[in-house]
């Protein structure tokens, strides 16, 4: 499975946010991808007022990366928002493309590091997978990844790969947890980690998270295979699914677990 992480920055205007996942669908369609993954909130960066663009999966924007997904061939997984109750909204993934309509709204919010995701959104409560070309993918957004529980209910559920969009917060010792959560959770479920972060916008530090870019791809035996710098960049790599299997049975974290001693 060839795998595209589209490691770019959005601004607070969805329109041109869309128009850049045009251009870069295209571009990872054009090296052969058959999955193109944008970062977490692509459709506007965090800092904006979120509840007045947000819009419902069978709104215009969702229906542009439709479109976009069906022009190119590829499936395409990004980051939007979607009304909910209260004047909140959804951290949603959207994933749409040949055999995939889907989305997965954002279980565990960033209520860290100084900023309240959940006063402007609601979390999500179920897992969410896709089916590509056979292959079973789950779908996860930002701070999830320090929660090994997820990845490993992906594992569960079928998944060789995690899909990964974030939008980092920066920060001292930010980019060196996010290196170790994104191999530490593809080792903990024997998964292959596709994760893709928001560029480094390269302003200072405010309080919303914008992104440190270091998207990477990690092995499910934990080792990083592919990776980028902070700037925008496009990374197309494959994935050899069969590997999943091979790590497992050599790597038994999943068969030797013992979930009745924590219950």
């Amino acid at each position: 499975m060839r795998i595209a992480l589209s490691q770019l920055t959005t601004g607070p205007d969805p329109a041109k946010n869309l128009r850049l996942i045009e251009d870069w669908t295209q571009r990872a369609a054009d090296a052969g991808a058959d999955v193109v993954v944008f970062p977490e909130a692509s459709m506007a960066c965090f800092g904006t007022p979120l509840a007045p663009l947000a819009q419902p999966l069978d709104g215009p924007w969702a229906d542009g990366v439709r479109e976009i997904a069906r022009a190119t061939g590829t499936v395409v997984v990004a980051g939007m928002f979607t009304p909910a109750p209260g004047g909140l909204v959804a951290n949603t993934l959207l994933a749409t493309g040949p055999g995939v309509e889907t989305s997965y709204d954002k279980i565990h919010l960033y209520d860290a590091f100084g900023y309240r995701e959940s006063a402007t959104v609601t979390a999500g409560s179920l897992i969410s997978v896709i089916d590509v070309d056979g292959v079973r993918l789950g779908l996860a957004t930002c701070y999830d990844v320090r929660f090994p529980e997820l990845f490993r209910a992906h594992a569960d559920a079928g998944a060789k790969a995690t899909l990964l969009a974030a939008s980092w917060g920066a920060g001292p010792g930010k980019l060196d947890q996010w290196e170790l959560l994104v191999r530490a959770r593809a080792l903990d479920a024997t998964v292959w980690l596709a994760a893709v972060d928001q560029a480094d916008p390269g302003t200072a530090p405010g309080p919303a998270p914008t992104g440190i870019g270091h998207s990477r791809i990690v092995g499910p035996d934990g080792t990083v295979r592919h990776a980028l710098a902070a700037a925008p960049q496009l990374l197309v790599a494959e994935l050899d699914i069969d590997e999943v299997a091979a790590v497992r049975e050599k790597t038994s974290v999943l068969a030797n677990r013992r979930p009745e001693v924590w219950r």
